[in-house]
């Protein structure tokens, strides 16, 4: 490793600090809800490891509690996670075209919502690296909360760790603010979902839609509107706009 690629990949395990210690309180009350359905501490961490979904892998602990078969799991997983097909699509145009199928499928591995948007506001081209330096702050504290939460979390106070689950929510925050601060189009992305989900989920008609097509409907809606109404330039537009200048 080069020092220039340690420099980038360092920074991005930085900038992942913050998703590190979401993750691990989230996680922890995963693993705390695991080991109420007798799940051992082991296979919780195996699922965390091989996951990384936190809607996913708390929808796949009702399946499990109600003895549901392993089609309707598959099933529920496929919904809930459809949304990083459309994010991975969407941040496969900051990479470099000629990056190879395995990098490629080593950052879909670690592929989260948080990680998409820091990977998101990187300059362009997206190195392949800093992306696994914000996995290698990400999966660990996902990963290591379940264990300790499926190990220890029998003896918080059931308060304590339902507001766990409320951080990641604040991490998420925290992780768009500076982007809706400084670009229009990302401000407009925000309240254009916001304003879309809040009427998808309260119009008589339109709430009938299930919750994770709602969020995958909204998805596509702003994700078309914000590449109309601001484009990113193509890196050969961009030239020949520095060469006419």
């Amino acid at each position: 490793m080069t020092s220039k690629t340690f420099r980038i990949w360092k920074r991005g395990f930085r900038d992942g600090v913050p998703v590190l210690l979401g993750y691990f309180a989230v996680s922890f009350a995963f693993g705390i809800q695991a080991a109420g359905l007798g799940i051992t501490a082991l296979e919780a961490t195996i699922l965390s490891l091989v996951n990384l979904t936190s809607a996913g892998q708390f929808g796949a602990l009702s399946i499990i509690a109600s003895g549901g078969s392993c089609l309707t799991l598959a099933l529920q997983q496929l919904v809930i996670n459809l949304r990083y097909s459309l994010m991975s699509a969407s941040l496969s145009q900051n990479v470099n075209p000629k990056l190879s199928t395995t990098k490629r499928m080593g950052i879909a591995y670690g592929f989260t919502d948080e990680i998409f948007a820091l990977s998101s506001m990187y300059p362009k081209p997206l190195p392949p690296i800093y992306t696994v330096g914000l996995m290698s702050a990400a999966v660990p504290g996902w990963t290591f909360g379940t264990l300790l939460g499926a190990a220890l979390g029998q003896v918080l106070p059931g308060r304590v760790t339902s507001a766990l689950g409320l951080a990641i929510y604040g991490m998420f925050i925290a992780i768009i603010m500076p982007g809706i601060r400084e670009k229009r189009s990302v401000r407009f992305a925000v309240l254009a979902a916001m304003g879309a989900m809040i009427l998808l989920n309260y119009c008589p008609g339109l709430n009938l839609v299930p919750a994770n097509f709602r969020l995958i409907i909204v998805t596509v809606i702003v994700a078309f509107a914000a590449a109309v109404i601001a484009p990113v330039p193509d890196e050969d537009e961009e030239s020949g706009k520095e060469a006419a200048g």
